[in-house]
């Protein structure tokens, strides 16, 4: 059976069992979210000091209803005042909130088995390459006039360099004056070629044309 190390005071012996199970699991976790993930340093060290910080809040309410209502609004400016992740780092961010949850209120050896069912899981679906999309697939944009019909106006150009092509947006820019075509292509042996361009160039009025992989979605 698992219980809280915490009974009915905090001690300093518990207090420091919990911070440094926090602190440890915190980097570890920090090395799970680097692993086969390009993560900028801020958000490594975010992930890293996060449970430490939420257990230190778990114990400082450890009961106390207005003291749990004042941490509520101070974490909702903080949510506020933040940028959406990708979903990875809202995953991260709420695995490093779970684990200095549950030591804050003692249950360190809870944490440390939900940490390693947790990390043996994404390294699992990380090393199989889970829902990765198609890397060869990539996202063309292409900026045409108003006047022009972009109704199948490039097709000759795409059976002719492309496997595949699809269009998934159309919107407009510029006051309306031009059209944003964006297309997900696989380009026929791997590589954008100058010539496919350069025809591309020709037929839009040598407007603004992109090329490159499909960038990854926010999740919310």
């Amino acid at each position: 059976m698992i219980d809280s190390i915490i009974q009915d005071c905090i001690t300093l012996y518990t207090f420091l069992i919990c911070t440094g199970v926090s602190v440890l699991l915190g980097l570890s976790t920090a090395f799970i979210c680097m692993f086969r993930n390009k993560t900028s340093q801020s958000f490594a060290l975010t992930i890293a000091i996060l449970p430490a910080v939420v257990q230190m809040v778990i114990m400082l309410v450890n009961g106390n209803i207005g003291a749990g209502v004042a941490v509520a609004g101070a974490f909702s400016l903080v949510r506020f005042r933040s940028t959406t992740g990708n979903a990875r780092e809202i995953v991260m961010i709420f695995l490093s909130m779970t684990i200095g949850l549950a030591c804050g209120m003692g249950y360190v050896l809870l944490a440390v088995l939900f940490f390693i069912i947790i990390a043996v899981y994404l390294l699992i679906l990380s090393l199989t390459s889970f829902g990765r999309s198609d890397s060869s697939k990539l996202e063309l944009v292409i900026t045409i006039p108003e006047n022009l019909e972009y109704d199948g106006i490039f097709d000759d150009i795409f059976v002719k360099y492309t496997d595949n092509s699809n269009l998934v947006k159309v919107k407009t820019t510029n006051m309306g004056t031009l059209y944003e075509l964006v297309y997900h292509i696989n380009v026929k042996g791997g590589s954008v070629s100058k010539a496919f361009i350069d025809e591309l160039r020709c037929r839009n009025g040598n407007l603004g044309i992109s090329c490159g992989h499909i960038p990854e979605k926010a999740a919310l």
